[in-house]
């Protein structure tokens, strides 16, 4: 499983939950460097945001170091909690710690996680109150051979036009014989590129042009190079490119407007005799920090060293007269298709593993390449990306986007006896808990079976499912729509008014993905006065509010009673 470093090792299902002999909490300590100033210069922030909706539970408030957020009263304070695990990055620690959350090393009434991916099985001791770092079956595309195998699959079922953003590929020792038939097809001034399927930070990676080269006793990831790169003052490099990931039932990705521009740091020859030079043909920065010549580069506006912000490299591009934009689009495009590959087997272990949809989310960390005509091409998909920030630079950019990642996350205060119901004895490793979230009604579920029944519906009869919206559409739309304004730097890509065209690539139709490509087709321009103009009519029905939450949204109260009853 592909993490930025360290090589992922899928944990026992219940180790990372279970409880130490010895457990206790200690107060989080950990300082990052504070804007010039004195404390009191620093803006203080609520630390609740309130939903836009009645009866919607607000979410808490993370910050970056040049804020301060208020102190909550002492009986909420207390249930902020997070579990901590050695590869919690430390720009992670500084964040829960301006919203005043304590270390705990319990195993059952911690708020968040951020931790290692495990075996599906382990998500099952998350309580409704919870919030891991990963879905379950995230390794379908952190991993480079499940990746490649993946996307293939798609490739074949839509073709190279929608999915011809990979090189090709072969997964060994399964695909050996189609190739050897590729390799002769190609010549002998073909280069290859190998790789290990679960490895990180460039570990076992060879740019190679014999067969007699090729490793014949490991499995082994083998794609053809992409030997005319794009370069800049000779170097070649690679993108960092930050996804976040809600949810899988309804699909929501986000994608960060900043990120990582990653230099060889040697220049670039497309010489045999070069191969074995990683310097020159491996991007990553555990490679080359290595290398006496790499530069660092410490401002996130300077296109400077070895490492620039992305922000950077668009305006480089954009002044030599290159359509950044278009770029740009692309990469989400190729984002979006993506994701999609993996979201068939995270929806199927989703619903065996995992008792509540609030309690997993997911950054990955995609890298991209651009060719010598600014085509992108995908090389690997990170499901723990690395957040160290050694530099100015790196706290720039990865400190704003954790904070950006938290904020959308929405956590929520439980109700006090959600934390102790999640487990009587503290060295249980079984979560003891009821289901709080309500079934969908009878109505709901003929609703939802008549849309998805439909083959080859058209816009037409699409469009007609806002004409009457249940609770549980209105639920929906409200959560989409509280989670949209706490996006930060953070731009939606799926669902957003133009992805009705991705709806094709899932394996099936998904309910709750028509129901909001729709109500962004319809809606985008209008938001809020568009969910209260759809609601409007709903007959008054009572369900119970988000579980997990004791308070209730300071928000003005709604003029719609039905709306308020919905949620």
């Amino acid at each position: 499983m592909h993490v930025d470093g360290a090589e992922e090792v899928l944990h026992d299902e219940i180790s990372m939950f279970a409880a130490p002999k010895c457990v206790f909490v200690f107060t989080l300590s950990i300082e990052e460097p504070m804007p010039l100033g004195t404390e009191g210069d620093r803006e203080e922030r609520p630390a609740l945001v309130p939903s836009l909706f009645p009866l919607m539970p607000p979410t808490l408030y993370f910050s970056t170091a040049d804020e301060k957020v208020e102190l909550l009263p002492v009986e909420q304070r207390r249930l902020l909690k997070w579990k901590m695990t050695t590869v919690t990055p430390n720009v992670v620690k500084h964040t829960i710690a301006r919203s005043h959350f304590r270390v705990t090393k319990k195993s059952h009434d911690w708020l968040g996680c951020w931790g290692h991916h495990m075996k599906s099985p382990g998500f099952k001791a998350l309580g409704e109150h919870q919030k891991l770092n990963h879905f379950p079956g995230t390794f379908q595309i952190g991993r480079k051979d499940r990746l490649w195998r993946n996307l293939s699959k798609m490739q074949s079922r839509f073709g190279k036009q929608e999915f011809g953003f990979f090189p090709r590929t072969f997964v060994l020792p399964q695909d050996i014989k189609l190739l050897r038939k590729a390799w002769e097809d190609c010549g002998s001034r073909q280069k290859w590129i190998i790789k290990p399927p679960a490895s990180a930070r460039g570990i076992g990676i060879q740019v190679i042009h014999k067969w007699s080269q090729m490793p014949r006793k490991r499995p082994l990831l083998v794609q053809k190079y992409l030997h005319k790169p794009y370069l800049i003052s000779g170097n070649k490099f690679d993108l960092r490119i930050y996804v976040y990931v809600t949810s899988y039932d309804p699909l929501r990705i986000y994608i960060f407007s900043d990120g990582l521009v990653r230099f060889a740091s040697c220049k670039y020859s497309s010489s045999m005799k070069t191969l074995s030079n990683k310097f020159m043909h491996l991007t990553n920065y555990s490679v080359n920090k290595k290398n006496s010549e790499y530069q660092t580069n410490s401002d996130d506006k300077a296109c400077q060293g070895h490492k620039w912000a992305l922000k950077a490299l668009w305006e480089y591009l954009g002044s030599r007269g290159v359509n950044t934009t278009l770029i740009w689009e692309k990469i989400k495009d190729i984002v979006v298709k993506t994701i999609i590959a993996s979201e068939p087997y995270v929806l199927s272990l989703m619903k065996i593993n995992v008792e509540s949809p609030y309690s997993c989310h997911e950054l990955f960390g995609f890298d991209i390449m651009l060719d010598e005509n600014l085509k992108p091409w995908i090389l690997e998909v990170n499901i723990s990306p690395s957040l160290h920030s050694n530099t100015a630079l790196d706290v720039s950019i990865k400190g704003q986007m954790v904070k950006d990642l938290l904020n959308l996350a929405g956590f929520r205060l439980p109700r006090r006896e959600d934390v102790m119901a999640s487990c009587s004895s503290a060295s249980s490793t079984s979560v003891c808990r009821e289901k709080t979230k309500p079934e969908l009604s009878a109505d709901e579920k003929v609703k939802r079976a008549f849309y998805l029944t439909q083959r080859f519906a058209e816009q037409d009869f699409l469009q007609t499912v806002l004409d009457v919206l249940t609770p549980d559409d209105v639920r929906v739309l409200a959560e989409s729509e509280n989670e949209l304004i706490c996006r930060g730097q953070f731009e939606r890509i799926f669902p957003s008014p133009s992805s009705s065209r991705y709806l094709r690539f899932f394996e099936g139709p998904r309910y709750l993905n028509i129901l909001l490509d729709q109500w962004e087709q319809k809606h985008w321009t209008n938001r809020l006065k568009g969910f209260y103009q759809e609601v409007a009519s709903l007959s008054s029905q009572s369900t119970s509010p988000s579980p997990g939450s004791s308070v209730t949204s300071s928000a003005s109260a709604s003029p719609l009673p039905s709306l308020s009853q919905s949620l």
